[in-house]
């Protein structure tokens, strides 16, 4: 016989694909205790009269074990935090954000430095970074270019971040991403703030930056980056 799976009582959700106390069928179960503790193989009635004593829920966990495993629980209260986790879990997904960072492979001092402090602010704010070297004309036959740039990124920028996606050729362009070693929390936590040298090397370009829109992604033309001939 096919029983329904329960609905969550007084919670106004979804049928939840767990069945508790009557609407468990079987003849014997292996029985967990509300602190994880191993009963051992029971019958149903046993189970129920268990959980009845102790003013708990008999939750079927592992119906496809044989026999089913259940645990003495409050249902009520687990339905409650599994939903409040999911909810954390999707804020976090919703918070983790991927700036992106092109630069050319004979990049300027002055501007690598400024779009260096870019990518700094934004690590220090917990997002994670995708740079990307593009490459034009004769250019693309100089990879190395690229890497060297990135590696050089990379180590400016260690006490910060960590690299999550390592140098790797994309088309015509060449991606790193990097993501910050200290979590998003623990920096809104703090402030925002940092000690790291990379923080302290563009001090200087601070005002410059903020005068700035905060998508500083798109690519920098510049006189010293026209393409060779």
């Amino acid at each position: 016989m096919h029983i329904a799976p329960a609905r969550i009582a007084n919670q106004g959700g979804p049928i939840s694909d767990l069945r508790i106390n009557d609407q468990i069928r079987t003849k014997e179960v292996r029985l967990v205790g509300p602190a994880g503790e191993q009963v051992g193989i029971v019958s149903i009635d046993k189970a129920l009269q268990l959980a009845a004593d102790v003013d708990l829920d008999l939750v079927e966990v592992a119906p496809t074990a044989r026999p089913p495993v259940c645990k003495l629980m409050d249902y009520g209260k687990y339905k409650y935090e599994s939903a409040q986790k999911a909810r954390a879990s999707r804020r976090n997904q919703q918070q983790t954000v991927i700036k992106e960072m092109k630069l050319r492979p004979k990049i300027d001092k002055h501007d690598y430095e400024t779009k260096k402090g870019h990518i700094v602010r934004f690590l220090t704010a917990g997002d994670k970074v995708k740079i990307t070297i593009m490459f034009r004309g004769r250019e693309q036959s100089r990879p190395e270019l690229g890497r060297r740039l990135l590696d050089k990124l990379a180590e400016e920028l260690a006490d910060l971040a960590i690299i999550e996606s390592a140098a790797k050729q994309d088309g015509r362009n060449m991606i790193m991403v990097v993501a910050p070693i200290r979590p998003k929390g623990e920096i809104a936590k703090s402030g925002g703030r940092t000690s790291s040298k990379s923080s302290r090397g563009s001090d200087a370009e601070q005002p410059e930056q903020q005068a700035e829109e905060a998508p500083a992604e798109a690519p920098t033309e510049t006189p010293a980056e026209t393409p060779e001939a």
